[in-house]
């Protein structure tokens, strides 16, 4: 019987193929960025699972249920699957049973959902959601349906409010949320996004051939192409963290913007990052940028020399925000 923690999370990807379990405190939800408020969440459902002798779980899905409830104003994503999964495993839960969201899953009403996932392959004692949680087909499950289904299958809801930086019951416009940590990164404020994460933000991507202007300049960059569905910060200049597919990691100047210097409004996206007192080969390689600090906006120069001036404050300024010997 899975009764107790194991070392590693285990991730349950077909929920017809569910582990023999004693029972389980559980958590529902897309988990997005597994910020500040998502963990104190889960640091509930560990604890009261190691009281009660039971796994804790974490329900979330293989893809942001608005990309195919209203893909029109779905957001953009702060993690793809693979990096939520690690975030929740760093977290400790037991287990993820990530379930596939798709146009079937859109209409499963929601209790049904109860009934198969929660009784039927969790075998859940105890729910713990955000008070206001919902789910199900048109959003009709929330926490009272939840208490009404669990009084029948012995199963206890709690429902919890959302929570501030200091970790309290917040107000509306102070609570962490991943919506409000887009806003944050949407705005250039980089720094109130990273202490609702409690890290600094990262993307992930390939290595791509650029036009080389960086190296030109003697100050070569790796181009990073990051896929389409993830959120990327206000145009501006970062200090940070490259991580490469090794595992080495290198301080880094981080520029995302469209290079107005050689490009005026023509320029195409791009995040960029110098890897300090790095030369080497990097093209193909699937890296982490991590952004730790904002240093200015993007900025249009009157020459190559103005440019080539900022970018030698920008290392500058990123061995001081990474604290990095001269």
């Amino acid at each position: 019987m899975h009764s107790v923690r194991s070392a590693v999370m285990e991730i349950i990807r077909d929920p017809a193929s569910c582990p023999e379990l004693a029972g389980t405190v559980v958590t529902i939800g897309a988990y997005d960025g597994v910020h500040r408020g998502h963990q104190q969440v889960i640091a509930e459902v560990r604890a009261e699972a190691a009281a009660r002798g039971l796994a804790s779980a974490v329900v979330t899905f293989d893809r942001h249920p608005a990309r195919v409830v209203r893909p029109e104003s779905a957001p953009l994503l702060l993690t793809d699957l693979d990096q939520k999964l690690e975030l929740l495993e760093a977290t400790g839960v037991d287990l993820c049973l990530v379930l596939p969201f798709d146009e079937e899953r859109a209409k499963e009403r929601a209790e049904d959902f109860v009934e198969s996932t929660l009784v039927g392959c969790l075998l859940a004692r105890l729910v713990v959601v955000g008070e206001d949680f919902h789910f199900g087909f048109q959003r009709e499950g929330n926490v009272g349906l939840l208490e009404r289904m669990g009084s029948q299958h012995g199963i206890e809801v709690r429902g919890l409010g959302l929570v501030g930086l200091d970790g309290t019951r917040a107000r509306d416009h102070l609570q962490v949320s991943s919506t409000a940590i887009r806003r944050a990164l949407a705005s250039g404020d980089l720094a109130a996004a990273n202490t609702m994460l409690t890290r600094p933000y990262e993307v992930r991507g390939t290595v791509v051939h650029g036009d080389k202007n960086g190296r030109k300049l003697g100050f070569p960059t790796a181009n990073v192409a990051i896929q389409p569905e993830i959120l990327l910060p206000a145009n501006g200049v970062f200090a940070g963290w490259f991580e490469r597919q090794d595992g080495a990691v290198h301080p880094a100047a981080i520029s995302l913007g469209t290079r107005p210097t050689f490009y005026d409004e023509n320029g195409v996206l791009l995040l960029e990052a110098h890897l300090v007192d790095f030369d080497g080969d990097l093209y193909g390689e699937t890296v982490r940028v991590r952004l730790v600090e904002s240093l200015r906006g993007q900025q249009k120069f009157d020459g190559l020399e103005a440019l080539v001036a900022q970018l030698r404050l920008d290392v500058a300024n990123t061995r001081k925000a990474l604290e990095l010997n001269s």
